[in-house]
């Protein structure tokens, strides 16, 4: 446990050192050659910092153990961080793709091709160490700040890779016949990626805000939880699921004239759910049929 903390904590850290750099070359280099999307994408490095320090932050919180006024641990805090994280970017993407239409509006913007890719290329080559670096902590730790930061790294990459692309076709078109074209490269670019990333982050916001309404969780988590229930002789009409965080929260209700142990029942049921991806929360009531 104390190793997946570690790695939990090195990889948040890392992130946000990570997203500190990126912001200060993004947006000096950005402001250099007057880019809006290399601006862009250092302004979204710098919001990137600061969601990242949230999300190390709530990362400690959440560990904290359960007490009086918070009875059920503040798991809650996961999905309200990553609420929070998707509105922020989807804000960003928003602000941008008004600035890149307005600079249409105003006949476009002259950028440096190769300057602005020699920054991208760069760019992609970093962003990416960072993302395979957290896919494989994820893969290890199994939490949802974790793979919160990753979809953020994702969305870094991939605009990376089409700013590079999208400023070579600049810099072929300021070499062809329609070289007059080449100032609208960049603000169509910014419209482009940031009608295209704007999904990301509102879908990020919806499924930490299932959540914190006690939504169900996963189907595939749903399934592995009934067939374990199943081999107790537990019906899935027995009971509620609602994933909230890094929790599980289980009610099963069982007959008046259920046979066994409630305690034992509940004992085994941690050990048989103990490799699910979240934390199992269990409670067990009696009922008459």
């Amino acid at each position: 446990m104390l190793m997946l903390i570690a790695r939990e904590n090195m990889a948040l850290t890392l992130s946000a050192i990570a997203a500190g750099l990126f912001a200060l070359v993004g947006i000096s280099w950005g402001l250099w050659i007057g880019s809006l999307v290399i601006l862009f994408d250092g302004a979204y490095s710098l919001v990137s910092v600061v969601l990242s320090l949230l999300s190390l932050y709530a990362a400690r919180v959440i560990r904290r153990p359960a007490c009086a006024d918070y009875p059920f641990g503040r798991g809650a805090i996961e999905p309200l961080v990553i609420a929070v994280k998707g509105l922020v970017i989807a804000l960003v993407c928003l602000l941008s793709m008004v600035s890149a239409v307005m600079a249409l509006i105003e006949g476009g913007r002259a950028v440096s091709a190769d300057m602005a890719m020699v920054f991208a290329a760069v760019s992609v080559v970093g962003c990416l160490a960072v993302w395979l670096y957290l896919a494989w902590v994820g893969k290890r730790v199994g939490s949802g700040l974790v793979v919160a930061e990753r979809r953020q790294w994702l969305m870094d990459t991939v605009l990376s890779a089409a700013v590079l692309i999208g400023f070579g076709v600049g810099a072929w078109l300021e070499q062809s016949a329609w070289s007059a074209l080449a100032v609208y490269a960049d603000p169509v670019m910014m419209v482009l990626i940031s009608a295209y990333f704007i999904v990301v982050p509102v879908k990020m916001t919806a499924g930490a805000v299932r959540e914190l309404m006690l939504a169900a969780p996963p189907e595939s988590v749903a399934d592995e939880v009934h067939g374990v229930l199943k081999a107790e002789g537990i019906l899935p009409q027995q009971v509620k699921m609602a994933k909230i965080g890094p929790s599980l929260m289980l009610e099963i209700r069982l007959p008046g004239n259920w046979p066994g142990r409630i305690e034992r029942l509940k004992r085994d049921l941690m050990q048989e759910l103990a490799e699910l991806p979240v934390r199992p929360a269990i409670f067990i009531r009696n009922s008459l049929v």
